[in-house]
């Protein structure tokens, strides 16, 4: 039995659009409730949210079920992490801060096995081969991964057509508020400076033949970033979406119970 097709990776070389959400809340419960959502991709955040390897593991296994594809964001580039997250059943890696091809090429190597890459090879003992019931998975694992690399400063910038240049990259997100930041304009990554390096980054990415991806959390951003022509595409972040609603919920039942 071979590893599982991964469909959000064949999606993305057909130049299909993929809309996806952000996940944070780090629970279980929390990504069985998104997987109905219908969102085409969902991400489990080990960057900013407060995920570890069983956090992660759970959601995986929420989703399971899911329609929905799960991209799981390490907290860095580390070949430790990715193999954990890979061999917890994770099929697409997204990676943070990645400023160099040299970096890039490490990280193509980490989500393989030898002689290509350094994956270890303990996987058959893991959840990515169902514990063993997936017997060709080392045979065949390499190429189900997709691997999404986050270009989100200057210096990545700088470095970005030669990072396109590498092989085994089949996305690059653009981390809009870490290369706002670091621009000097402080998470305003609507500031038309940043816009234009947006712009021309996701330009850049798809006519080196990666897919181009990035998150918007308003209205008016995602429909810049879908105009811009970004194919994987996050609309929302779970804890923004609970948070927002709640609140206007809450103001719109207060106003009307004192008017």
């Amino acid at each position: 039995m071979s590893a599982p097709t991964n469909p959000f990776k064949q999606a993305l070389a057909r130049g299909e659009t993929q809309i996806g959400c952000w996940m944070s809340l780090a629970e279980q419960l929390c990504a069985e409730i998104m997987g109905t959502a219908g969102f085409d991709w969902l991400v489990v955040d080990g960057e900013h949210a407060p995920n570890d390897i069983r956090s992660i593991r759970d959601q995986l296994i929420a989703l399971a079920a899911s329609a929905s594809h799960p991209v799981v964001r390490v907290p860095i580039g580390e070949t430790w992490i990715i193999k954990q997250v890979l061999d917890a059943g994770a099929q697409t890696v997204l990676v943070p801060i990645v400023e160099t091809a040299d970096q890039a090429r490490e990280l193509v190597r980490a989500c393989q096995y030898p002689p290509h890459g350094t994956r270890g090879v303990g996987a058959m003992a893991a959840r990515a081969t169902m514990f063993g019931s997936t017997s060709d998975y080392i045979q065949t694992a390499d190429q189900e991964i997709c691997l999404l690399v986050q270009v989100e400063n200057r210096a990545g910038m700088e470095a970005l057509d030669e990072i396109l240049t590498v092989d085994g990259i089949d996305g690059v997100f653009i981390g809009p508020a870490d290369l706002s930041t670091d621009m000097g304009f402080q998470g305003d990554s609507a500031a038309p400076e940043v816009r234009a390096v947006i712009v021309d980054a996701l330009k850049r990415i798809k006519a080196a033949g990666k897919a181009p991806g990035i998150l918007g959390v308003t209205q008016e951003s995602t429909q810049s970033y879908l105009d811009m022509g970004a194919q994987f595409l996050a609309v929302g972040i779970d804890v923004l979406i609970l948070a927002n609603h709640a609140r206007a919920l809450a103001k719109q039942w207060k106003e009307k119970a004192r008017s």
